[in-house]
């Protein structure tokens, strides 16, 4: 029997339910929506949770295509799923957990009797370490963004070819290999020996079929990899960065990009320049070195100093 919460399936079965993480003001029970399907054949778990932060919507829209799409007699193992991890962001369109104003992907492995947060890591963590693979879905807010796939353990981790590995399977054809903050799922799993990735499926906060496909026909890349799944998967040689070169506005007005995302750019090739406006030219930002333009603000208005883009710098093929 494989269970998640309320949510228990005996083999070939599939069931939805709750996962506990505590009351709300009104003293009701929080529950974070959750399934479980549970294959007709002994394989691995893979885990799989969204909406971490809580208006990054693209990976529940993975979720709501996937589950429909699994058959248990079909698949080999488990697949454990938490639809939406920060429940009380989620519920009023907001990035942070409001009732402690946390970052929620910040406070992994959690504490089961410390503040919101921590409580929802703990649960979603203990969820997610009893698995063999992890995929933490993502988006990139409110700022446009490639799709890619982050791998967050630090090249000098003992599950970084792992890790890398599963990034390239789910193959979004951009890996960032970059350490993560502390408090990271994707930093943080890895150290109980499970390999995990952090899909970030595009960007602008979120509804976007294009990134909800790109990151459907991931899971299933490693529904087939890691034979799940009956099937085969080749990966394709991804592009990999490194690090990222930060650009602000060096003056107040409006922004025109020289150049689309996913571009690759030399140094001194402008990047984007700031006008009044009436469109007369204050500033033209140029690249202190080559990459690949990742990253940059939705809106085009900026203040002196405000973030416009990132650059992915050390760049490979994988």
């Amino acid at each position: 029997m494989a269970t998640l919460g309320t949510a228990s399936a005996g083999p070939g079965e599939i069931d939805t339910g709750r996962l506990s993480v505590g009351e709300a003001r009104d003293g009701s029970e929080v529950g974070l929506p959750v399934a479980v399907i549970n294959g007709e054949r002994d394989g691995r778990t893979l885990y799989i949770q969204a909406v971490s932060d809580g208006d990054e919507l693209n990976g529940l829209g993975v979720i709501q295509r996937l589950v429909p799409q699994l058959d248990p007699a079909e698949l080999a193992g488990e697949v454990h799923v938490v639809g939406i991890v920060n429940y009380y962001g989620f519920q009023v369109g907001e990035h942070r957990n409001p009732v402690d104003d946390t970052k929620l992907n910040r406070a992994y492995p959690g504490d089961v009797d410390g503040t919101s947060s921590e409580r929802i890591a703990a649960a979603t963590f203990e969820a997610a370490t009893s698995a063999d693979l992890i995929l933490d879905l993502h988006q990139g807010s409110t700022s446009c963004m490639i799709d890619e796939t982050r791998v967050r353990c630090g090249q000098r981790h003992r599950l970084h070819r792992d890790c890398l590995e599963l990034a390239k399977v789910f193959d979004c054809g951009y890996i960032l290999d970059q350490k993560g903050p502390d408090g990271q799922l994707a930093r943080a799993a890895p150290d109980e020996g499970i390999p995990t990735i952090d899909p970030e499926l595009g960007g602008s906060v979120g509804w976007d079929e294009s990134s909800i496909q790109t990151g459907l026909k991931g899971v299933f890349n490693v529904l087939y990899h890691y034979d799940f799944l009956e099937g085969d998967v080749e990966p394709r040689e991804q592009t990999r960065a490194s690090s990222f070169e930060q650009y602000g506005s060096p003056a107040g007005g409006l922004v025109r990009y020289a150049c689309e995302l996913g571009d690759e750019v030399q140094r001194g090739d402008t990047l984007f320049e700031v006008t009044d406006p009436f469109g007369t030219a204050k500033a033209e930002v140029t690249a202190d070195a080559d990459g690949i333009l990742w990253r940059h603000r939705r809106l085009p208005q900026v203040a002196t100093g405000e973030y416009v883009c990132s650059i992915g710098t050390d760049i490979d093929d994988y």
